[in-house]
């Protein structure tokens, strides 16, 4: 479907939007090819999103004014649906296929299997994050794709790995590299082509499988926290992605959990922020918090989680969280909600246990109700927080897994933040065994347009200091494009020169992650 003379917005919570020259809603891959031959007669630029929902990245606005948006949220098929199993625990998805439809039809086809979610909402697309390099609660989300089909910009459609051999084949929805260059890494954070589908890998349900909860005692310590739970993860008793959430991070997103909880039970609107916040204070009263998983058999979970209370018993509260634990607290502590700390608990876990359910592969929209919670549009859906008041911006450095650097630099960049008026809200992710990623953001009113510049000038003079320590985002908004291509000249005209043999005439999305010209 095709609408040339649409003005559908692009506005979006990083309050950065480019006009669009039109609107396009393929719903197969012959429709993409057409689209992008037609675009190449008429020298009509084009910016595919899959969703549309990637939230403080920029939305659906593409870097540069003029370009046609390719809204690809139509193709929403998992390809593969009646082979899944087991045996063959691989989904060839679409770029429409959302978190929350793959896991709904994992848990009435095959509940064995569950995949590596991100914090972010249902709706959001798994294909989109994944090729924007998201971190999802298990790994970083590339690790999750091969076997990417793409329209490239030239018209042609290319297969990559052994998915070239035809989807008959028995190699090509199980080996993930081919044979010859691999290239597949091309086409994430790339603007080459129009990808149209892709492999995705799913995961077997560990038989033991529990939530990890650490609370660091002495701020002081965090660089040791983060020392010992780098160890934990090369060793291999924490395989999971450990998200370490400031306080700003944490309060921001049990707030809403907790007072709607308490709203729904009887507390009286005079009363109601003042007990939520002395709910937040009891559960999560340290500077920093983490979460992930420790799964298995039962016996290396137990192994796994007695190694870790010996290392974390002088820095951190550990505790270990399962479904069925949280389901029986509920239970208990709901009944007795009269009794003012027994209602206190049963808020906190109303508001944790979606979190927790994010480490064992359970999508959410709870991080996206809060933002609208905050931005006073409680009543809209997770997925049209684009159309809420709230502004957000993210400015996420990749770092190395040393204790002692990354306190030093996240305690700069707070510092610089503060002298701008702003606070940062922070979760420190330890994605490999030597790196980690920053997830920061900016919280401001995108209506107060004094509010939206400060939180951009913010912005850039966090971008500024981070290149000074030698260090880069892993993931940039639409608005920083420029910024991030202007440095290592050899590097971007490479990148260029690579554009032009696949998209000869610049049309896929012209200034991602590349050269605008």
């Amino acid at each position: 479907m095709t609408d040339a003379t649409s003005s559908r917005s692009t506005d979006n919570i990083s309050g950065h939007a480019q006009p669009l020259a039109g609107l396009h809603r393929p719903t197969s891959v012959a429709a993409v090819a057409a689209l992008v031959v037609q675009a190449r007669r008429d020298g009509t630029a084009l910016y595919p999103v899959s969703t549309g929902l990637n939230f403080g990245y920029g939305g659906k606005s593409p870097v540069l004014p003029g370009c046609a948006l390719v809204d690809l949220s139509g193709m929403n098929r998992i390809l593969n649906a009646g082979a899944i199993s087991l045996a063959n625990p691989v989904a060839v998805i679409e770029p429409g296929v959302t978190q929350q439809q793959l896991y709904d039809y994992l848990q009435a086809h095959c509940p064995e299997l569950t995949f590596n979610v991100t914090g972010s909402a249902r709706a959001t697309s798994i294909l989109g994050n994944a090729l924007d390099r998201g971190v999802g609660y298990f790994g970083p989300r590339k690790e999750d794709v091969f076997g990417l089909e793409v329209v490239c910009g030239s018209g042609k459609i290319l297969q990559t790995g052994f998915r070239r051999l035809g989807e008959h084949s028995p190699l090509a929805h199980s080996h993930p590299y081919g044979a010859g260059p691999i290239l597949d890494g091309l086409f994430f954070q790339g603007n080459f082509g129009i990808v149209t589908s892709a492999c995705f890998r799913l995961v077997p349900r560990r038989p033991c499988q529990v939530a990890l909860s650490l609370s660091l005692r002495d701020p002081a310590q965090l660089p040791q926290f983060i020392d010992q739970l780098a160890a934990l993860k090369r060793e291999g008793c924490v395989e999971s992605v450990t998200h370490l959430g400031n306080q700003a991070r944490t309060h921001a997103t049990l707030m809403y959990g907790i007072t709607a909880y308490l709203k729904e039970y009887g507390v009286a609107p005079e009363r109601l922020l003042a007990e939520a916040q002395a709910v937040l204070i009891t559960i999560a009263p340290g500077e920093w918090s983490s979460l992930g998983a420790v799964t298995g058999t039962a016996a290396q979970v137990k192994a796994n989680m007695a190694e870790i209370r010996r290392r974390m018993k002088s820095l951190a509260k550990v505790t270990v969280v399962t479904e069925q634990k949280l389901a029986r607290g509920y239970r208990l502590l709901h009944a007795l909600r009269f009794w003012r700390p027994a209602r206190a608990r049963a808020a906190a876990i109303a508001a944790v246990r979606p979190l927790h359910g994010l480490a064992l592969g359970v999508p959410t929209d709870a991080a996206i109700d809060n933002l609208l919670w905050l931005a006073n549009a409680a009543h809209l859906p997770a997925e049209q927080l684009d159309q809420s008041s709230c502004g957000l911006l993210y400015i996420n450095p990749a770092l190395p897994l040393q204790g002692a650097f990354v306190a030093a630099t996240i305690a700069d960049l707070e510092a610089l933040a503060q002298r701008h008026g702003q606070r940062l809200y922070m979760t420190l992710n330890i994605e490999t065994a030597t790196s980690m990623v920053a997830v920061i953001n900016l919280l401001f009113d995108r209506t107060d347009s004094a509010a939206t510049a400060r939180a951009h000038a913010c912005a850039d003079a966090l971008l500024e200091r981070i290149r000074a320590l030698g260090l880069e985002v892993y993931r940039a908004r639409a608005d920083m494009m420029a910024g991030m291509v202007a440095g290592q000249p050899d590097y971007w005209e490479t990148v260029r020169a690579l554009k032009t043999e696949l998209d000869p005439d610049n049309i896929i999305a012209p200034g991602r992650y590349n050269l605008a010209r």
